[in-house]
C-alpha cells in the first residue's frame, strides 16, 4: 500500500506555515475555469476566485480529450510556485470530482514539493478520494494522519466515510466509525444516521434500524424525510408494510413532509405483499397532501393490481396515468389488455375498456405478443364485434402471428351466431390454408346454418371434409 505523502510533509514547519497564506494573483485553474465564461462572468470570478472555482474547472475539463486533460494538469502544476493551500485544495477537489482518483493521490503526495502542508480540508478531500476508490484502509489511515497533525475530522468528513462503507456493504466498519466519533466527541448528525439506517435496512437488520431511529429521537435529533423513508423501506422489504405505514403517520404528526420516494416505498411494499388496494388508498392520501405521483408511483400500483387480479382498479390507474401524460410500457399494456379481455368474458361492461386499451396500444406500440392478439380477437368475437375480430385476425396473420386454433374456432362460432355464414366459411378455408383443424363445434354450427339456408349440398361437402380431417360432427346434414 502506497503511503499518503512523505512523512516529513505532515510536520508543520515555520516555512510551511508562511506559505499557507500566499495568494496568487490569478492562477491557471481560475484562468482555465474562466475561459468557459462570458466576459462579465469572468470578471466576477476574478473578484471572487473561490466562487465555484472547482466546479467551473470540472465542467470545462469534462469536455476535453484525455491527452488535453493531462496537458492541462501539467500546465497548472507548473504554475504552483505561488500556490496557497486553498489553491492546492481547489485542484485536488476538482480531480476527485472528475473521478481522477489516481491523479489526485499522486498530486496529494507532492504537496510538500510546493512548500505546502495539508490542512483539515485537504485531508477531508482525500478521504472522499479514497472512498470513491473503495480503498477504506487508506481512508481510515488519512483520519489517523489528521489526528497526528492536530486536526479532528468534522461530522461531514466522518459521514462521507460512513456513507461509502454502508454503500459497499461494510456495515460493521461503518458502525466502528460511529463508535470512533463518540470516543472523540464528534456528535453524528442526522445525515450520518440516515446512511447507517439505510445500510442496516439494506441487509435486513430492520429491528436494529428501528432501535437506532428511537435512539436518534431520544438524543434530541430531528429525523427528516430520508430517515423515515430508510426505515420504512426496510420494513417493506421484509413484508411489514403496515409498520411502515405507522412510521409514515408518525412522520406526518411530527411535521415531516413525505416525498414521492416515501410513498413509492409503501406502494412497492403493499403490492409485493398482495394488498395493492391499500396502495390505491395511499394514493388518495398522497394527492391530498399535494405530493404528485410520478411514473414509478403509477407503474408500481398498476403492476401490483394486475398481478393480484384487481382489473377494475387497474383500469382506473391506467386511465389516470394516460391523463397525466405518463407512458405505459408495452409489457404492462399487454398484461392489462389480457386481464381486461378475460375479465370481460364474465363482465361484459369491461369489453369497451378492453377495446379502447387495444386501440390505444396499437397506435403507440406494436403488439408483439401473439397470445395477447389471440385473446383480443376472441374477446371481440365474444362481444359480437365480429367485423373487428376479422380485421385483427387478418392483421395478426400479416404480421406473422398465426392465431391458435381456439381463436379461429371462436370467431367462426361468433360469425355463425350472427348469421354471417359466408364470412365463417371463408375463415374455415383460411384455417385449412394454415393447417389448422376446426373443432367439432365449429363444424356443427356451420352445418346447422347451411341446413337452415337449405344448402344441403354445401352441408354434405363440409361434413365430408370434417370426416377426412378425423373430426366427426354431431350434426349430420339434412337429406
Amino acid at each position: 500500500m502506497s503511503s499518503l505523502v512523505p512523512s516529513n510533509s505532515f510536520i508543520f514547519t515555520n516555512t510551511n506555515r508562511r506559505n499557507h497564506n500566499k495568494i496568487p494573483q490569478f492562477n491557471k485553474l481560475v484562468v482555465f475555469a474562466a475561459a468557459s465564461l462570458s466576459t462579465a462572468e469572468s470578471l466576477d470570478l476574478k473578484e471572487n476566485p473561490r466562487s465555484l472555482q472547482a466546479q467551473r474547472f470540472v465542467d470545462r475539463i469534462k469536455a476535453s480529450p484525455l491527452k488535453e486533460r493531462i496537458d492541462i494538469f501539467d500546465s497548472i502544476k507548473k504554475d504552483g510556485t505561488n500556490w496557497s493551500v486553498s489553491d492546492f485544495n481547489d485542484l485536488l477537489m476538482a480531480l476527485v470530482m472528475l473521478n481522477e482518483q489516481e491523479t489526485a493521490v499522486k498530486f496529494f503526495s507532492e504537496a510538500s514539493s510546493y512548500g505546502l502542508a495539508p490542512n483539515s480540508w485537504t485531508f477531508s478531500i482525500m478521504i472522499r478520494c479514497y472512498c470513491n476508490k473503495n480503498d477504506f484502509f487508506e481512508a481510515r489511515k488519512v483520519i489517523d494522519c489528521m489526528f497526528d497533525n492536530g486536526y479532528h475530522p468534522n461530522v461531514t468528513t466522518f459521514t462521507i466515510l460512513v456513507n461509502s462503507l454502508c454503500k459497499s456493504g461494510r456495515l460493521k466498519e461503518a458502525l466502528e466509525v460511529l463508535d470512533q466519533m463518540g470516543r472523540i466527541g464528534c456528535k453524528p448528525n442526522i445525515q450520518t444516521y440516515n446512511c447507517l439506517l439505510k445500510g442496516l435496512c439494506y441487509v435486513g437488520r430492520v429491528e436494529e434500524a428501528y432501535e437506532m431511529l428511537m435512539n436518534v429521537k431520544n438524543d434530541g435529533l430531528k429525523p427528516d424525510v430520508y430517515t423515515y423513508t430508510a426505515v420504512m423501506d426496510g420494513f417493506c422489504k421484509v413484508g411489514r408494510s403496515n409498520e411502515a405505514m405507522e412510521l409514515l403517520n408518525e412522520a406526518i404528526e411530527r411535521g415531516v413532509t413525505p416525498n414521492v420516494v416515501t410513498f413509492n416505498t409503501l406502494f412497492n411494499g403493499y403490492c409485493k405483499e398482495g394488498t395493492p388496494m391499500k396502495g390505491v388508498g395511499l394514493l388518495k392520501l398522497m394527492k391530498k397532501r399535494n405530493c404528485l405521483p410520478d411514473k414509478i408511483s403509477y407503474s408500481t400500483l398498476l403492476n401490483g393490481l394486475l398481478k393480484w387480479g384487481k382489473i377494475r382498479p387497474a383500469v382506473s390507474i391506467f386511465k389516470e396515468m394516460v391523463r397525466f401524460g405518463f407512458e405505459v410500457d408495452e409489457r404492462m399494456m399487454n398484461s392489462l389488455l389480457r386481464g381486461l379481455c378475460m375479465k370481460s368474458w364474465e363482465e361484459k361492461d369491461l369489453l369497451e375498456d378492453a377495446y379502447q386499451v387495444f386501440e390505444k396500444m396499437t397506435k403507440k406500440v406494436s403488439v408483439t405478443d401473439p397470445g395477447t392478439y389471440g385473446i383480443v380477437i376472441r374477446t371481440l368475437g365474444k362481444g359480437k364485434k365480429t367485423d373487428e375480430a376479422l380485421i385483427h385476425l387478418h392483421h395478426a396473420i400479416e404480421m406473422g402471428h398465426i392465431p391458435r386454433t381456439i381463436t379461429f374456432n371462436n370467431v367462426i362460432q361468433a360469425l355463425c351466431g350472427e348469421g354471417k355464414i359466408d364470412k365463417a366459411l371463408l375463415l374455415l378455408f383460411l384455417m385449412y390454408e394454415h393447417a389448422k383443424i376446426p373443432s367439432r363445434t365449429s363444424y356443427d354450427m356451420l352445418i346447422t346454418k347451411l341446413d337452415q339456408l337449405e344448402k344441403s349440398y354445401d352441408a354434405c361437402a363440409l361434413y365430408g371434409a370434417a370426416l377426412k380431417q378425423g373430426v366427426i360432427p354431431q350434426r349430420k346434414p339434412q337429406d
